[in-house]
């Protein structure tokens, strides 16, 4: 075995996912391999010695299909020699990329893997987003009967008791510091510029944020969720609410705190990083800026489905012998508030150390990038800070979690 260094990281600006947002007329291939692009222009490797590309992606389907990985490096203009995969863990897949290229180059069967994810959720088919995640499958529905995720929030804080105030204050601090991270330039480092096919800049910045949030502005936004908690599959003799009821019998009802301000933003976006042994980099002459300290994905109740990045960081922890106390940075993915909130109560973290440039509620959660975006923001924090280690962690669709230890050099 062998060390997996991360050589450099790069992720697009998160564009608003809608029509009018500022990345939705740019195909999905092309703002993977607009990173791939970004990467070899850094580094300075030859794209021909890259063993593989591995892109997360929470969709697959349209243009988002047939390996948008793979496409992504023709895109690119990389030789034709140099492969690519695909894989889907739903939220966690773009660090689960990264994972799988560190497992690669940490066995010895590859010396450097470029690794990441992309969704572009303003161009998911409009018949996306059914409201359970079950393959349409009856006999998996009669075992595991899920929800939506909002409804798992919900009842995460429920069974937490998460106030709408807690949620809300959350969301609100997350404004903030993404808001103070901008202002100060923190992102920059890999930051790229997504551009039009003629050179034209098109998004320099992430669009999500709503600077000057508050608690008492996020107060006059309507639960998102209660509604569909009232309702169900067609067919089906149960609420959502009363699934989740049924399930967890000590809770008396559903408190729907979440809403649109405190729960992660629909944007676009991709990521991806360099993944290289110490030989390989050292032929290169390409300094590393971290190694893969240890990854884990473990899986977890799929109703509640978002309780996992406890657990996930745990068993990552274990894999490396270390503490909680000896993790410099957290990055729990803000899905909703309640996760996050749950993770540091869980863990006994620190909050001033858990999301320091805020998360998913200001900036966007793009499903298949996300988790390499974070692993990136990390990194830049710990150098900006002359820190050492930082821990990602995730929680994903049909109840898993994923997490990720970097370790700087």
């Amino acid at each position: 075995m062998t060390d997996a260094w991360i050589l450099d990281a790069v992720r697009t600006p998160r564009g608003r996912g809608r029509p009018g947002g500022g990345l939705h007329g740019v195909h999905p291939q092309e703002l993977f391999a607009q990173c791939l692009e970004a990467l070899v222009t850094r580094c300075g490797f030859d794209p021909g010695e890259v063993d593989d590309v591995v892109a997360g992606n929470g969709l697959q389907a349209g243009e988002h299909g047939d390996d948008i990985a793979r496409l992504s490096v023709l895109l690119a203009g990389w030789p034709q020699t140099v492969p690519g995969m695909t894989l889907n863990r739903f939220c966690g897949s773009g660090q689960q990329a990264i994972t799988v290229a560190a497992a690669g180059v940490a066995s010895g069967a590859q010396d450097v893997v470029v690794a990441g994810g992309v969704e572009s959720m303003s161009r998911w088919d409009v018949t996306v987003g059914a409201p359970t995640i079950d393959g349409a499958n009856p006999a998996l529905r009669k075992r595991y009967p899920t929800v939506p995720q909002g409804i798992s929030a919900d009842l995460i804080a429920s069974l937490e008791g998460f106030t709408r105030a807690d949620v809300d204050t959350y969301a609100a601090q997350s404004q903030r510091r993404a808001q103070e991270a901008i202002a100060e330039g923190r992102f920059d480092r890999s930051l790229i510029t997504v551009t039009d096919t003629d050179g034209t800049p098109l998004l320099d910045h992430d669009e999500h944020p709503r600077p000057g949030t508050t608690v008492e502005t996020l107060a006059g936004l309507r639960p998102a969720f209660a509604a569909m908690g009232a309702a169900g599959v067609e067919g089906e003799s149960l609420t959502f609410d009363e699934i989740c009821l049924d399930r967890y019998p000590k809770v008396e009802r559903i408190d729907h705190v979440h809403h649109a301000g405190n729960s992660s933003g629909v944007v676009d976006g991709a990521a991806a990083a360099v993944i290289a042994s110490p030989e390989w980099s050292r032929r290169q002459g390409i300094s590393p800026r971290a190694r893969i300290r240890a990854t884990a994905a473990i899986g977890s109740e799929p109703i509640i489905m978002l309780t996992a990045p406890g657990p996930a960081a745990q068993a990552c922890l274990a894999k490396a012998g270390m503490h909680t106390g000896d993790i410099d940075l957290w990055e729990v993915n803000e899905a909703f508030a309640a996760v996050p909130l749950k993770t540091i109560r869980d863990l006994d973290l620190d909050p001033d150390r858990v999301n320091v440039n805020g998360g998913a509620i200001a900036l966007g959660h793009p499903i298949g990038a996300t988790g390499a975006m974070l692993i990136g923001t990390v990194l830049d924090e710990l150098e900006r800070r002359g820190l050492t280690t930082g821990l990602v962690t995730m929680c994903t669709g049909g109840g898993m979690g994923t997490a990720t230890i970097v370790e700087r050099i």
